[in-house]
């Protein structure tokens, strides 16, 4: 290429001006268009190799830095962006900047702020793990680079065929020995800290999870997803979830899962135990009246479950004892501990002048449902003594019943139920408007979709709280800190101990006191709240 340029020079400096404006115009139309370009990629991929082509004769790389950087600023990094949509650009951008530059310098300078700003979200994780195991979509990239694995095709292999000249003629230089076999530098502009091979890795999960630096927060993340799958799962089929967790295994190695594999083995095993139950207690009164099927977990093993508060019905916790007795038979010296608010409850409920009707809700929502066939009539005050639950969520609660027109509130606080087609009538009058039935339905959503487990970044925080005192202390006696100086200090009060903490989680860890407002941040730096 520069004999090209230089014999276009000596034989006519117009011709290669002439040349070179066209290459720059080209060059700019393109850098402006990248974003789109990056959003269309691998359909866009002939833009890529004609801005390549302009790029090697033309000094506009600090330009098409400056312009991508911006526009991902501008259109990406902000509240309105979706996180999955902040995601799936960054894999767009790894896979699309490798074609304008193989040393993975541009890609490392643009997507820098990207992973800062993923790291600053506190569901960044969870979306990354639920597209990385999400099978059902034929579009789930992740999805599909973690099936490479099960191919024979790994990181390094992947990373092997991406170097074949024959894919990129213009990349390697080709001298008598090859292209391939002889050594590039990198970059003028590259980080002198980081090594050719962290940047020149084509293997998509890799990056992902180096946003963090650490494998625990997704094996973590993906042990509280997979129990909420398994908790929703009205039945015990587990393949679906057995293939993932083998994929998995390949990608973060079989030790960093062996609490996923029991967590499978439970439910499997709940399968085997529920059907001999059934076979012995199943002509049981209370059972017919009040089939039950458990799925039984070894506790040690599952993530830490959100503790709430609920007073079963009476007729549920005859059926609940008569079936932890005959575990007990067949598991000596062993016993059921019941959660009482996790799992769901398939309910049919007859009226008296309308059709029945079928639902599957919440043991919450079932609990208030049966206590409505006992007596037509309750205020909040007394169901909410009733069940132990607060007013406040029993509340939410009763409103998605009120929603499907099954209660209906006659007075403040007090519901009955609906058993005709004119107390239905009756009943949607009284709504008002249908704000009130879309407020109704919300709470209903929200109440179906909220995890029974804690998330990995509220158990992180719970185990942080051993360390609070110890900056309680030093925040005293030192009025304000920064929080490089409270990291550094905490490393050398416990310096004897286990001390596992980045300077990135203490921040976090702080910023959720501030949010507490048992902190004050000012200036970057971290002060007592004065009471």
């Amino acid at each position: 290429q520069q004999q090209q340029q230089q014999q276009l020079q000596q034989g006519g400096g117009w011709r290669w001006r002439l040349r070179h404006s066209l290459l720059s115009a080209v060059a700019d139309l393109r850098i402006d268009e990248l974003f789109d370009i990056v959003v269309d990629y691998p359909d866009s991929e002939q833009a890529l190799r004609e801005l390549d082509t302009c790029l090697r004769e033309t000094d506009k790389r600090e330009q098409l830095i400056s312009v991508v950087t911006g526009s991902y600023r501008r259109r990406l990094l902000h509240p309105g962006a979706n996180t999955v949509d902040i995601i799936t650009q960054y894999i767009s951008s790894i896979r699309a900047l490798r074609v304008l530059d193989r040393s993975g310098v541009v890609l490392e300078r643009v997507c820098e702020p990207v992973r800062r700003y993923l790291r600053s979200r506190e569901d960044t994780v969870r979306c990354i793990v639920t597209s990385l195991t999400d099978d059902s979509s034929s579009s789930n990239e992740l999805f599909e680079e973690l099936g490479r694995a099960a191919m024979g095709v790994d990181a390094d292999d992947a990373d092997d065929a991406d170097d074949d000249p024959a894919q990129f003629p213009d990349v390697l230089p080709q001298g008598e020995g090859g292209g391939h076999g002889q050594w590039t530098p990198d970059p003028v502009d590259a980080d002198p800290s980081k090594t050719s091979k962290s940047r020149t890795s084509s293997d998509v999960i890799s990056m992902l999870v180096n946003v963090y630096g650490s494998r625990d927060l997704f094996v973590n993340e993906y042990r509280t997803l997979l129990a909420d799958r398994l908790l929703a799962t009205p039945d015990y089929d587990v393949d679906r979830e057995v293939r993932t967790l083998e994929l998995l295994k390949l990608r973060f190695g079989e030790g960093n899962l062996h609490f996923c594999q029991i967590m499978l083995k439970d439910v499997s095993d709940s399968k085997r135990i529920n059907a001999y139950v059934q076979s012995v207690a199943g002509a049981s009164a209370e059972l017919q009246r009040t089939p039950v099927s458990a799925k039984i977990l070894s506790r040690l093993f599952w993530p830490t479950f959100r503790t709430e508060e609920l007073q079963l019905h009476p007729a549920v916790l005859a059926s609940l004892a008569l079936y932890g007795q005959q575990f007990t038979e067949l598991k000596a010296a062993r016993k059921l501990q019941w959660k009482a608010h996790l799992g769901s409850v398939t309910l049919q409920l007859d009226f008296e002048s309308r059709p029945s009707r079928q639902f599957t809700v919440s043991p919450a929502q079932a609990t208030a449902a049966l206590h409505f066939a006992d007596r037509r009539r309750w205020s909040l005050d007394e169901l909410s003594e009733t069940m132990k639950v607060p007013p406040a969520a029993l509340k939410r609660r009763l409103a998605f019943w009120v929603n499907n027109a099954v209660l209906r509130e006659v007075a403040a606080d007090v519901f009955e139920t609906v058993e005709s087609e004119e107390e239905v009538s009756a009943a949607a009058g009284a709504a008002g408007t249908a704000a009130a039935a879309a407020v109704a339905a919300a709470a209903a959503d929200d109440e179906a979709q909220e995890s029974a487990l804690t998330s990995a970044t509220e158990q992180r925080t719970e185990e942080m709280q051993v360390y609070w005192q110890y900056i309680v202390g030093m925040l005293t006696n030192l009025d304000a800190l920064p929080v490089d100086r409270i990291h550094n200090m905490l490393k050398m009060f416990l310096m004897g101990q286990t001390f596992d903490c980045s300077q990135q989680e203490l921040k976090a860890y702080l910023d959720h006191k501030v949010r507490e407002e048992a902190l004050e941040l000012s200036g970057g730096m971290y002060r007592l709240k004065n009471k």
